[in-house]
């Protein structure tokens, strides 16, 4: 009915990113040789509606309108504290392809909508897909298993988009991380942390594949230490995650801020450590152990390229003392920087990494 409130739910879902050329595999896996009924599988297009100045996404808000055939549903999805697992949801058919703002009422986007607002509404970019949903459904649990195939555009750029989502429609959340597990141990998918919303404002804003610092989180009075942990921890995820492009095309910080990623979720594993009575923490913290101590070399050598190379080869340019000596067989004998700066430099340089290593050795 017109104006009547959409259906409210808390969205939980993860999602996996995974090579187009690797969906072959996917058909292969025996839970899913067996699905009934038969997966079924449509084109989808969703636009997605914001200002220019993207009041909605600084407020944590989506507003999205799919049509799917000739159907069309209006989402509007609120994320707070960083929440990337859980999202509250409303959901409304409407009758065309523009918000319909009144299907609005008691969503968290009601209070935002002025009449400023409702015109400055437009549409910001668009995905295409063809989305493949394989019901997962038993006596324990119902999940629906979603592959989406196509791609992100803004009108004037875009990227290619592949992706498995698993949302969980009945059940326990750790039916939904148990089914994430075994699909990352059968296919070479990852964990993504961006949601589409979120990769596309970047495509708009040609933020893409940037590094990622550490962002605030929001800790309010009234949280349980458990939602404290939860959503600490996640933040330290999406940090660590979200700096692997940065790290695959070789750019030293996303090695850097990777590792600070790692080194903060470790030391909430640890501030936190009377919770985590799981058997799979011990198991964790060696993974995240073993991953930063394989990045620990890449960014010594990193310190040692940028703190002393780089010194010596600009001093080496204004002080004719500072030589290599190339014609005296450098490496055979070794180098000797000749000014006190350089020598400072070196000596800085080598207790950074000779502390680097201690702190390692004893982590």
């Amino acid at each position: 009915m017109h104006g009547t409130v959409p259906d409210r739910h808390q969205e939980i879902e993860i999602k996996l990113e995974l090579g187009p050329a690797n969906l072959p595999h996917l058909k292969k896996i025996p839970f899913l040789r067996t699905v009934k009924p038969t997966p079924r599988s449509a084109p989808q297009v969703s636009v997605y509606f914001d200002t220019n100045s993207q009041k909605l996404r600084k407020k944590g808000l989506m507003l999205r309108v799919r049509r799917e055939g000739r159907h069309y549903t209006q989402t509007i999805k609120a994320t707070t504290n960083g929440e990337q697992f859980e999202r509250d949801e409303w959901e409304a058919e409407i009758a065309g392809n523009k918000p319909d703002l009144d299907r609005a009422n008691g969503t968290a986007l009601e209070p935002l909508l002025t009449r400023k607002l409702r015109r400055r509404l437009k549409p910001v970019f668009e995905t295409r897909v063809r989305r493949t949903v394989y019901p997962l459904v038993d006596n324990a649990h119902a999940i629906a298993l979603t592959v989406d195939q196509g791609a992100i555009d803004t009108g004037t750029r875009s990227q290619p988009l592949c992706e498995i989502e698993l949302e969980l429609k009945r059940g326990s959340a750790a039916d939904l991380f148990d089914l994430a597990r075994e699909l990352t141990q059968a296919l070479p998918a990852r964990l993504a942390v961006k949601s589409k919303s979120e990769r596309g404002y970047e495509i708009l804003d040609g933020q893409q594949e940037l590094l990622v610092k550490a962002a605030s989180i929001d800790l309010h009075t009234g949280m349980s230490a458990r939602e404290a942990f939860k959503t600490i921890g996640l933040a330290c995820l999406k940090q660590a995650i979200n700096n692997e492009p940065a790290l695959i095309r070789g750019d030293p910080e996303g090695v850097h801020q990777m590792r600070v990623g790692l080194r903060r979720l470790r030391a909430a594993m640890s501030l936190f450590a009377a919770l985590l009575h799981d058997p799979q923490t011990a198991a964790i913290k060696n993974e995240l152990k073993w991953l930063a101590g394989e990045l620990g070399p890449a960014r010594e050598l990193e310190v040692l390229l940028r703190r002393v190379v780089a010194p010596m080869k600009r001093r080496h340019r204004r002080c004719s003392r500072c030589t290599f000596a190339p014609s005296r067989s450098t490496w055979r004998h070794g180098w000797r920087p000749a000014c006190g700066e350089a020598r400072r430099t070196t000596s800085f340089a080598t207790a950074a990494i000779c502390q680097s290593r201690r702190s390692r050795s004893s982590s």
